[in-house]
C-alpha cells in the first residue's frame, strides 16, 4: 500500500510504499475512501519540521533539554547520532478519514467486515490506502452520508466536544473566536443544538463562510473594543490558534456574560486578565481533543470502553453524535472543502496548505485505488545447502523497527558482521525507513512472514514489551537462533512457553541483556566468595502516558526495566537466587503499584551473597545514572555508569576504563556474530530465563509485601550460566 509520510529534518513529503497492516484483536483494517487534512494541526507539524534545528529546539524545549541531558550522561557523540536518526525517520501524517472495514478483529463489538466506518486517531487514521484502527475510534456511518462528509468525523468530534465543554442549553448565546475548520464546524454544531452564535475571526472569506451558516459573525476589526456586544455569551469556544498572543483570552472574557465559560479549544495563550475574569467570575475550561478516552491507553489501545451511564459522551460517542448531524443535514461539512485531490497528488494537497487564499478544509480522494497494490516482499528465500555455511555473512531479520532497534540493535548486528537480509514491523513506514538507511533486502508487514524463511542465521525481536514472548517461542519453535530484547516476558506463563519452546528446538536464545556483557561488568564478576552488591539506578521520570507504564504494553518499569539490573546481579552472583523481596512507591497516584517507578528490592542467592537495587525516577540525575558497589571478603568495587571502576583486591587499588562508556553492546552483537557463524556456543537459554523468572517474583514480592521464593524446579542450578 501506500502512506503520506513527513520526514522531521525538513518537513519533505512522499508517497511511500510500505507493507499492508495485519489486523490484531482489537483492530479494525479499513481500506480508505476519503481522508481530511487538518489546515491547523497538519500544517503546524510540517511548519515545526521545516524550521532549522535551533528554531526546532524554541519550538520544543522541553525535547531539547532532553537532548542535552542525554548528551550529558551518554556523550556527545551518541546523542547526536540519536538526534541525526531521529530527524530521518518517517513519520505519518492524518487522524481523519473514512472508509470501509475489510477485517475486524474479534475483540471489536458493533463493526462487522464490509461497514462503512469513520475512523480517528493520530498513527492511525493515516492519509494511507490502509490504515488498522483501534475499534473504539471506529465509528459506523449512516446510510445515506458521504464518505468525504464522514471523513470529518474526527475534527468534528473535536468541535463538538468544544461545545459540550461550553454547558449551553437550547436557547443560549456561543462565540465562536477563530473560524477555521474547527471553528466552523463549532458555529454549525451549536446552531444544530439550537443555540444564537457569534464568530469572529481575522479573514473576512471565514467570516463570511459562518455567516452563510446562520452566525452573526464579524471580522476582528469590526468588533473594536467589544463593547458593542460585551456579556452577550453563555459560552466562549476559542477555537484560534494564537500562542503568541493574548487577544483571543481578553476577547472571550468581553464577550462573556457573568459566570459564562471560557473553552479552550486551540492552542491558544493562556494568561488570563483577572480583572473581567474575576469581576465576571467567569469559568476557564480546557476542551481535551475528541473527548474521554482521548490519551487514555486503556479506552484507546485495549478497548476498554466508559460505561454510558457515568460517560455520557466519550471519542466515539462524540464521532457517532457528530455522524448523526451530518445524516440528518444540519450538518454539511461538504460546504467546507476549498480543495480536493487524488490520493496520488497528496503531495500537491499538502502544499495547498500554504496557498493564498489559505484553504479551509482539503479532503483527499482514493477512489482511483481499485486494487490493493502487490505485497512489497516479493524476492524468494534462498535455498540452504544442507550441511554447508549459510552465507559469508550471518544474515538477520529484524521484527519491530522502532528507535532502539534503527539507533541501536541494527547498527550494532552490522558492525558484528550481519547482514540486513528483511524487516517487519507493523509500522510500516518505521519498516521503510528501515530499509532505506540500511539497506535491507525487502520490507515485511508481519513479523511472523520471516519464520517459514530458511535463508537467515537470527531473528533480532524487538517489538513492545508484551509481544515478546509470544514471537520468541514462535521463532525458536520454527528452529530459528533468537536474539530478544528485554524483558523476555511480562507474565510466568509467558516466560513458561518460551522456556518450553527453547528446549523443545534446541536453538540458541539471548536476551538483551547487554550490560551482563560489558568489559568492566566482566571484570568485577571475577571476584570470588559470597558477595554484598548494591545497584543503584537513578532512571528518572517518564511521562504517565508512556507505554512502558502500561502493564499490557510495558509491564511496568520494574518488568520493563528494572530486569536488566536484575539480571545484572544474577550474572554477577556465583549461585542461584533463592527469595526476593520488594517495596516501592509510585511517583504519581495515576501508576497502579505493579507499575511503580521507586522500588527498592532484595535478592537472597544460595552462597549467602545479597543482591539490592535501588530504583528511583524521582531521584535527580546529576550524580550518575548508575553505581554498582560490590564487597567480598578482602575485595570492594565500584562501578560508575559504565565508565570507569575502582577495585580494592588485598590492599592494592587498580582503576579501570576510562571516559567511554561501554554497556556491552558491542560484545553482546559480536557474540551473537560468533555463534551465528559457529565460532561460538551459545549461552545456555536458563541463565536468561531464571534472571526474568526473578524479575517476575520480584513483582509479586512488591505487591504482596513479603519475602517471596524463587520457585525451584524453574531452572536447575547446573543450567544457570555464572
Amino acid at each position: 500500500m501506500r502512506q503520506v509520510a513527513r520526514r522531521l529534518r525538513d518537513g519533505s513529503l512522499e508517497l511511500v510504499e510500505v507493507p499492508d497492516p495485519g489486523p490484531g484483536p482489537g483492530a479494525v483494517a479499513v481500506r480508505v475512501e476519503r481522508s481530511v487534512i487538518s489546515t491547523g494541526t497538519e500544517r503546524a507539524t510540517l511548519e515545526v519540521a521545516r524550521k532549522g534545528l535551533l528554531a526546532k529546539a524554541r519550538a520544543r524545549p522541553d525535547q531539547a533539554r532532553q537532548v542535552l541531558e542525554r548528551a550529558r550522561r551518554e556523550g556527545l557523540r551518541s546523542t547526536l547520532e540519536v538526534v541525526r536518526q531521529r530527524l530521518d525517520e518517517l513519520g505519518p501524517l492524518g487522524y481523519s478519514a473514512a472508509g470501509t472495514a475489510l477485517a475486524v478483529g474479534a475483540e471489536v463489538p458493533g463493526i462487522h467486515p464490509g461497514d462503512r466506518v469513520a475512523i480517528a486517531g493520530g498513527g492511525f487514521a493515516n492519509h494511507a490506502e490502509l490504515d488498522l484502527v483501534p475499534g473504539l475510534l471506529c465509528a459506523r456511518v449512516p446510510k445515506g452520508v458521504a464518505s468525504e462528509e464522514a471523513a470529518f468525523s474526527t475534527v468534528g468530534a473535536i468541535a463538538m466536544q468544544g461545545f459540550r465543554q461550553g454547558g449551553v442549553a437550547v436557547g443560549g448565546t456561543v462565540a465562536v473566536i477563530g473560524l477555521g475548520l474547527i471553528g466552523q464546524l463549532a458555529v454549525r454544531i451549536a446552531r444544530a443544538a439550537g443555540c444564537q452564535v457569534i464568530g469572529v475571526d481575522l479573514d473576512r472569506r471565514l467570516v463570511a463562510l459562518a455567516g452563510a451558516a446562520g452566525a452573526e459573525a464579524f471580522e476582528r476589526g469590526e468588533l473594536g473594543s467589544g463593547e458593542a456586544r460585551e456579556g452577550v455569551a453563555d459560552s466562549v469556544l476559542i477555537c484560534a490558534s494564537a500562542a503568541g498572543s493574548t487577544d483571543p483570552i481578553r476577547l472571550a472574557a468581553k464577550l462573556s456574560r457573568d459566570r459564562a465559560a471560557v473553552v479552550a479549544v486551540g492552542d491558544v495563550n493562556l494568561d488570563l486578565p483577572r480583572g473581567p475574569f474575576y469581576e465576571k467570575e467567569l469559568d476557564l475550561r480546557l476542551s481535551r481533543s475528541y473527548g474521554p478516552g482521548r490519551y487514555d491507553a486503556a479506552y484507546e489501545l485495549h478497548g476498554h470502553d466508559y460505561p454510558i451511564g457515568y460517560v455520557r459522551w466519550t471519542e466515539r460517542r462524540n464521532m457517532e453524535a457528530f455522524l448523526a448531524l451530518v445524516a440528518d443535514g444540519k450538518v454539511r461539512p461538504a460546504e467546507l472543502v476549498s480543495h480536493r485531490y487524488p490520493f496520488a497528488e497528496a503531495e500537491r494537497a499538502f502544499e495547498a496548505l500554504t496557498a493564498e487564499p489559505a484553504p479551509t478544509a482539503i479532503v483527499l480522494d482514493y477512489e482511483a485505488v481499485r486494487e490493493p497494490p502487490a505485497p512489497v516482499a516479493t524476492r524468494r528465500p534462498k535455498e540452504r545447502r544442507s550441511g554447508a555455511p549459510k552465507h559469508d555473512a550471518p544474515r538477520f531479520g529484524l521484527i519491530g523497527a522502532g528507535r532502539f532497534a534503527t539507533g541501536t540493535l541494527v547498527p550494532g548486528l552490522i558492525s558484528a558482521g550481519f547482514h540486513p537480509a528483511a524487516v517487519a514491523s507493523a509500522g510500516g513506514l518505521s519498516a521503510e525507513g528501515a530499509r532505506r538507511q540500511f539497506g535491507f533486502e525487502e520490507v515485511l508487514g508481519k513479523g511472523e512472514a520471516l519464520f517459514d524463511r530458511d535463508d537467515l542465521d537470527l531473528i533480532a525481536i524487538a517489538t513492545r514489551h508484551q509481544s515478546h514472548a509470544a514471537l520468541t517461542a514462535a521463532a525458536l519453535r520454527a528452529g530459528h537462533a533468537v536474539y530478544v530484547e528485554k524483558p523476555l516476558a511480562l507474565t510466568e506463563e509467558g516466560l513458561r512457553d518460551v522456556r518450553e519452546a527453547q528446549l523443545e528446538s534446541g536453538a540458541p536464545l539471548i536476551v538483551g541483556f547487554n550490560r551482563r556483557h560489558a568489559p568492566l561488568a566482566r571484570e568485577l564478576a571475577k571476584a570470588s566468595g559470597p558477595r554484598l552488591m548494591h545497584y543503584r539506578v537513578n532512571a528518572g521520570r517518564l511521562p504517565v502516558e508512556h507505554w512502558t507504564n502500561d502493564l499490557e504494553l510495558g509491564g511496568g518499569r520494574l518488568v520493563g526495566e528494572g530486569c536488566h539490573f536484575i539480571d545484572f546481579l544474577c550474572a554477577q552472583a556465583g549461585s542461584d537466587p533463592l527469595t526476593v523481596s520488594a517495596r516501592g512507591f509510585p511517583s504519581t497516584d495515576d501508576l497502579p503499584l505493579r507499575a511503580t517507578d521507586n522500588f527498592s528490592l532484595q535478592i537472597a542467592f544460595a552462597d549467602g551473597s545479597v543482591g539490592t537495587i535501588g530504583y528511583a525516577a524521582d531521584a535527580p540525575t546529576g550524580p550518575g545514572k548508575e553505581r554498582f558497589e560490590s564487597s567480598s571478603p578482602g575485595s570492594y568495587a565500584v562501578l560508575e555508569d559504565f565508565r570507569r571502576a575502582v577495585v580494592w583486591d588485598q590492599g592494592k587499588r587498580r582503576r579501570l576504563g576510562g571516559r567511554r562508556q561501554d554497556k556491552g553492546f558491542s560484545d553482546q552483537y559480536r557474540l551473537l556474530a560468533d555463534v551465528a557463524a559457529g565460532r561460538a556456543e551459545a549461552p545456555t537459554a536458563a541463565s536468561f530465563v531464571l534472571s526474568s523468572l526473578v524479575t517476575l517474583v520480584a513483582v509479586r514480592a512488591l505487591e504482596s509485601g513479603q519475602v517471596e521464593p524463587v520457585v525451584e524446579g524453574s531452572v536447575t542450578a547446573n543450567d544457570k550460566v555464572s
